[in-house]
């Protein structure tokens, strides 16, 4: 690992996340909005409702959410399978690795909405709690538009209380969430190119975008292969699920 990437993984171990900043080039990253575009033009009209999700169904301009990108599109299963990207999470969890999926997560100008404070790990059901993600930043995220905010060291404790969300694209939301989480909270201010590197358990959330500025990003999934997934409690609960947001018209 170069000094860069032993001081990200060092404060990973630390504070449950840590921020790659420039990690992804400028031309890079206009390669990646071009097939992103490429992939909502003609890929997006393709897919099931349980993997598009708007905030406003009736204005395809509100899209905040898109689901397992890499298995409709190559360009977007490369990326996941990226000898960098793989090596990385392979120092950062300290296992080998499988690449578990590809999501897009945006907030329109003045319409995006809050996500509730969550640990990924409690969606994964995963033993032991061993996976990460990269979130690649598109646009400048800030406390003006949602930033991610993360809640140090809660990836040292255990899974806490969940309960079901009003929040259409994220279903649950940490019940016991109060002052002494907020006076640990950092907020993650990143630039296009910017890579944040969050563990499973860490807690986060974030604020809806009242701003006039989009919030996108890019979100790379990675299990340790040591992990166990409870594949069929994890079935069960997204059958559940995506049959409550359809009988309320949310998807």
């Amino acid at each position: 690992m170069s000094l860069n990437f032993q001081q990200a993984k060092d404060i990973f171990d630390e504070n449950g996340f840590s921020i790659l900043r420039g990690f992804i080039g400028e031309d890079a990253i206009g390669d990646i909005n071009r097939n992103l575009e490429r992939y909502i033009e003609s890929v997006l009209p393709t897919l099931s409702s349980s993997e598009v999700m708007y905030e406003d169904k009736n204005d395809p301009s509100t899209l905040f959410r898109l689901e397992r990108m890499d298995e409709h599109d190559p360009y977007f299963k490369d990326m996941a399978a990226s000898d960098l990207l793989i090596e990385l999470a392979g120092q950062f969890l300290e296992d080998e690795i499988e690449t578990r999926g590809v999501e897009f997560f945006g907030k329109a100008p003045g319409i995006g909405n809050e996500t509730p404070p969550h640990q990924d790990g409690y969606y994964f059901m995963l033993t032991p709690p061993s996976a990460m993600t990269f979130w690649i930043a598109l646009d400048r995220a800030d406390e003006e538009n949602g930033c991610m905010r993360y809640i140090t060291g809660t990836h040292r404790k255990p899974v806490r209380p969940h309960a079901m969300s009003d929040v259409l694209g994220f279903s649950q939301g940490i019940v016991d969430f109060g002052p002494e989480d907020t006076a640990l909270e950092q907020a993650a201010i990143v630039d296009p190119g910017d890579v944040i590197a969050h563990h499973c358990m860490t807690v986060h959330r974030t604020d809806p975008n009242p701003s006039t500025r989009p919030r996108r990003a890019l979100g790379f999934v990675y299990f340790g292969k040591n992990a166990t997934v409870d594949k069929e409690a994890s079935i069960a609960y997204q059958k559940e699920l995506f049959t409550k947001w359809e009988a309320e018209g949310k998807i």
